[in-house]
């Protein structure tokens, strides 16, 4: 096969060709059957047996061959095509071994890109991701704008692959997708209308390795852009403002700080705190920073970067407000799930790095009981340790590196440490350090995969035993 990646009728291209999908999770089962559609004769390959994926064989409807169970990956070399979902890393031997040989790699989204008839917008970064990107479909749809949220983004239910959007997505629609570092290491010409980069904080070291390869990679969503095209970017982000220079189309800036000379920032103005952008020369005010129902400092970050997205695909300043105001939150991030004995508990269970924490601490002025910990991900807890020590009441740790959080905050002279086995101890033993008024907070800095199978089941768990705790079903003690 000669492979012509920048054949602009894309979509006949998989015509007859033999495509490989390598893995069969959300991402995959989403891929094969579109790629099978555009007449590709699709094999779906997965390390795990048929015992485990048995709930696939109807939802792939018979389209696709399915080879599963074989880590030798037979007959795989012969493919004129490799789509590998995001949870298989780039150095893994079965995409070295196909790199070698030169058969062509591509990411799910680089396939979504090349036969999308809607424009793509598109939102990167470590923290906040999900967030700005449920922002800018609210502004979308305030606007009378037909725009579907694709993409990495969980919450809430939108759990749309971004191959499958782009497959039906008419002209007039816009994909708003979230992009993760993983399914930027196989593109090529991916090149979104709109992309967005929140910030860039040290997370995945147990994929990417160094902070550096990371950055890297988030900064190959910037690579394809050109004329027409615009980036937005977070000027408060070091990582950030190192990207600045790689821009090749429009840029708009934004950040908290009125004074950081950005194109979109929060401003104090008659004693109200407003967002605000400078367009041709002229401020506009988008809306009052009150109308933001979720707390926090990052929360005004992701309302700017959202903004900024939407002011430049034409949507005014009145539709940005009532976007933002009707936005709601994100189920899993600093969702309020009960109170009890005037104590407010926080499912942040999408706070899965070091910088997520911190921010979702520094989020409360109240008093704050931390339940924190997981399966760590190469990363450094000492800046999550200083933090607990400055600004935390209690720590109760959770998980198989929670001790190495609690560790790191004794490292800083914290010691109103306690250790949960399961996620009901670690409710009570919350509860039982709280006073009225104070705030416990699940915020893990870290995966879910030590006690769960995702992040959602470890919030729908903490959520649980928090309403067994408000409806007295815990026993004798809180």
């Amino acid at each position: 096969m000669s492979w012509r990646p920048a054949d602009p009728n894309w979509r006949t291209t998989l015509n007859g060709k033999r495509v490989a999908v390598i893995g069969a999770a959300a991402t995959g089962r989403g891929a094969a059957p579109v790629l099978a559609s555009l007449g590709a004769s699709v094999v779906v390959y997965d390390e795990r047996g048929p015992e485990e994926l048995a709930a696939i064989w109807d939802e792939l409807d018979g389209n696709c061959e399915l080879r599963l169970g074989d880590s030798s990956y037979p007959g795989i070399e012969a493919c004129d095509l490799i789509v590998p979902s995001p949870g298989v890393p780039a150095d893994s031997p079965v995409l070295q071994r196909l790199q070698a040989l030169g058969v062509p790699i591509l990411s799910e989204i680089e396939v979504a890109y090349r036969i999308a008839r809607a424009p793509i917008l598109a939102v990167t970064g470590t923290n906040g991701k999900t967030t700005t990107v449920l922002m800018l479909l609210s502004i979308l749809r305030a606007a009378g704008r037909e725009a579907t949220c694709a993409g990495n983004t969980l919450a809430g239910g939108h759990q749309m692959p971004l191959i499958r959007a782009a497959h039906t997505g008419s002209a007039d629609a816009w994909l708003v997708s979230e992009v993760s570092s993983f399914q930027l290491e196989w593109v090529q010409l991916f090149r979104p209308r709109v992309s967005v980069i929140t910030n860039i904080t040290a997370d995945h070291l147990n994929r990417h390795h160094t902070v550096e390869a990371y950055v890297e990679t988030k900064a190959r969503l910037l690579a394809a852009q050109g004329e027409g095209d615009t980036a937005i970017l977070n000027l408060q982000n070091q990582a950030c403002r190192q990207l600045l220079g790689r821009v090749r189309c429009a840029r708009l800036a934004f950040s908290r700080d009125p004074d950081d000379g950005a194109d979109l920032w929060a401003d104090v103005v008659s004693g109200a705190r407003l967002l605000r952008i400078r367009s041709v020369g002229k401020v506009h005010d988008l809306c009052d920073a009150s109308v933001l129902r979720v707390p926090g400092e990052h929360t005004i970050e992701n309302a700017l970067a959202a903004a900024g997205a939407a002011w430049s695909v034409g949507c005014t300043a009145d539709e940005i407000r009532r976007g933002l105001a009707n936005f709601e939150g994100v189920p899993d991030r600093l969702e309020e799930v009960g109170t009890w004995n005037g104590v407010t508990f926080v499912n942040n269970t999408m706070c899965t790095n070091v910088d997520a924490a911190v921010r979702s601490i520094e989020a409360y002025s109240r008093p704050v009981v931390l339940i924190a910990g997981g399966k760590d991900k190469g990363l450094d807890f000492r800046p999550l340790g200083q933090t607990i020590a400055s600004r935390v009441k209690a720590l109760v740790s959770i998980g198989a590196d929670g001790p190495r959080i609690a560790d790191a905050a004794r490292e800083f002279g914290f010691s109103h440490i306690r250790n949960a086995t399961t996620m009901g101890d670690a409710v009570r033993l919350a509860a039982e350090l709280s006073v009225p008024g104070d705030v416990v907070l699940l915020a893990p800095a870290c995966a879910s995969f030590d006690w769960y199978r995702s992040f959602e089941a470890r919030g729908k768990d903490f959520t649980q035993e928090v309403l067994l705790l408000c409806n007295g079903l815990h026993g004798d003690k809180p």
